[in-house]
This record gives C-alpha cells, structure tokens and sequence, in this order.
C-alpha cells in the first residue's frame, strides 16, 4: 500500500511531465509537421528535398505546454491512482462477490477514467502548441502569444480539439498502462528473485524498471493510435480557421486554411486523408510517434516513478524519526513517573514506620 498523499503524487506528475517536455518537445515538432496536411508545400523543395525551415523553431508553443501540462500529469496521476484504489476496494468488490474484475482491466478503467480529466485541462495547450508549430521560425517572438492572437474572436475554439485529443488518448492509454503496470509487476518480480526475495527499494532501479516497461508498452501503442493522432493533428491545425466554405488552401504563415477539420468529424478528416494519401497518409510519423514515445513515456514514468517513491520513502523517514522521538519522550515520561513513585513510596514507608 503507498504511503504517498494526493500532493505527493501531483508534484511527481508535475515535475515528470515538465521535464519530458522540455528533453522530447522538438520531435513532438517535427512529428506535427510531417502530419500536416501542407507539408509537402512548406517543407519539400521543388526538387523533392527536404527544406531546412522543417527543423527550425522546435521549440515553438512550448511555452503554453509547458504551463498547462504540469496541472494536467498531476490531475491525471491523482485520479489514476485514485480510480485504482476505488475499483479495487471492497466496496466496489466485495470479498464473497462472484464477479471479478481482472487487474488489467482495472488499470485500463482507472487509465481511461484519469485520461478524460487530463484531456479537459490540456486540450487548449494542445491546440496552441500544435499550430504554434506550424509557424515559420522568422514570425514573431513569442509564438504561443502570437498563436493565441487567432483565437481572440472564438476562444471556444481552443477545445474543438478535446473529442479528438479524447479519442486518440484514450485507447492509447487503455492500451499502454495495463501492459505498463504487468511488464512493471513482471520486471520487478523477476529483480526480488535474483535478490533471494529482496524487494527493490531503491530509487533509480525502481525508475529504470518503470522506464523500461513504459518505453515497450508505450512504443506499441503509439504505433497503432497514429492514424488517429493523424485524424486529431489535422482537427486542431484547422481550429483557428475562421472561413469554413472556403476551401481553397492559403498559406496564413502558421497554418492552412481550408481544411475545414473545425467543421468536420474525426471519421470524415480520416476518410479524406486516406483517400488523398492512402494508408501511408494515416500512418504519417508513427515511425516518430514510436521512437519518442518509446523515450519519452519511458522517461515520463520512469521520473514519475522516481519522484513518488522518493516522496514516500522521505515521508516514512520522517515519521519513523518521529515515532523514535515520541518514545524518547515517552520512556523520560515514565522514568519521571517511575521516580515519582518510588519518591512517594519512600515517603509512605518513612510515615508507617512512624
């Protein structure tokens, strides 16, 4: 059972998310811009080679990330590991119940259930970055800022992006931490019983377990959810479009317009890249998608990992000192008494004898 607290866990979240951010953020870049729709016309030479300006500006709109995903991994860790208690406490499944709800299932329910709250705090982040991303390096000094700009008339566009970013999250995270949390109870296992049954206690083994396992589960999930991370980069490229009958494509120098993924479902953005690109055009970056995700979500856990089990073995240090200190007390609290007693018994015994 972990010791930690609900603040324990939303500043692990928060400091490994913060962190990943700023080490895998420029391939996050690179990814969008290959699964832009306009790709090919603002970064293919007319002779068929690749145009430097692809890998300027990577870090653009990592401002607006940043700031939005430190409450969001908090948010999504604390209802994680909130679901996972509920669902398998008794309440929820009683000792003597005939249904049995299997661990991976429970871990894909809490996983889905957390992913949805994330999803409501990052989808804006989202948006900005991912059109951010798209702006010519040259632009204006705050890319974030200047992103924004286009969204003054209609906030409300910031969160046309959340069924899309939802429908790519969630079966990504159904998928992954079920495989993440077996790989990770098989990993360790495995350790203790090349220890002669020592648990893993410390930090940065526990970390490079977490690690391990949340790079191999997390590579073959992101394979598989590209075409919908297709689908969700078009939708919240086009967000900022603010002529939807138009469909002729202009260049805007962050963005183009007429695609019209704002006014479209998730099912018709998907049939319309796969009649113009075919498979391959769902399937844009997954090569990408997998390689940092691979790094990324095993560095992510593996820091996450890190910085809860340092809170919570911290926390148990300090109250053991604690404990150690009250019955120092305590034993002065008992001699003193004891002293008293035996003060008081030689007075009596010296009273009787009178």
């Amino acid at each position: 059972m972990s010791a930690n607290t609900n603040t324990d866990i939303w500043l692990a979240g928060a400091f490994a998310a913060f962190s990943v951010d700023l080490l895998v953020y420029p391939l996050d870049t690179l990814k969008t811009r290959l699964q832009a729709e306009n790709y090919k016309q603002l970064y293919k030479l007319p002779n068929g080679s690749t145009n430097r300006s692809l890998f300027r500006g990577l870090y653009q709109g990592v401002g607006s990330i940043i700031l939005i995903t430190l409450p969001s991994s908090g948010a999504f860790f604390t209802a994680y590991e909130g679901f996972k208690t509920i669902l398998k406490s008794e309440t929820v499944m009683p000792p003597n119940s005939t249904i049995y709800l299997p661990e991976p299932a429970i871990h894909a329910v809490a996983s889905i259930g957390a992913e949805l709250v994330s999803c409501a705090i990052l989808t804006p982040a989202e948006v900005l970055k991912q059109n951010a991303q798209m702006m010519s390096a040259s632009g204006a000094r705050s890319s974030s800022l200047h992103t924004f700009q286009q969204f003054k008339k209609h906030p409300t566009r910031l969160w046309r992006g959340y069924t899309a970013l939802a429908a790519r999250n969630l079966p990504y995270t159904g998928l992954q931490f079920p495989l993440f949390e077996y790989l990770k109870k098989d990993f360790l296992k495995r350790r203790e019983a090349s220890q002669g049954g020592k648990p893993v206690d410390g930090i940065v083994e526990r970390a490079l377990i977490t690690a391990v396992s949340a790079g191999i589960a997390g590579s073959g999930a992101a394979w598989i959810t590209t075409p919908i991370d297709v689908v969700k980069t078009r939708i919240m490229l086009a967000a900022s479009t603010d002529d939807p009958v138009d469909n002729r494509p202009k260049q805007r120098g962050m963005l183009f317009e007429g695609i019209q993924g704002n006014r479209k479902s998730g099912f018709t953005v998907a049939a319309e890249v796969f009649k113009k690109e075919g498979i391959q055009g769902l399937f844009k970056g997954a090569l990408l998608r997998a390689a940092w995700t691979t790094f990324g979500s095993g560095l992510y856990l593996g820091i996450y990992e890190a910085g809860r089990f340092y809170l919570e073995s911290t926390r148990k240090e300090k109250d053991d000192d604690s404990d150690h200190v009250m019955e120092r007390d305590w034993s002065k609290v008992k001699v003193g008494v004891q002293g008293s007693r035996s003060h008081a018994t030689i007075r009596k015994s010296g009273w009787q004898d009178d």
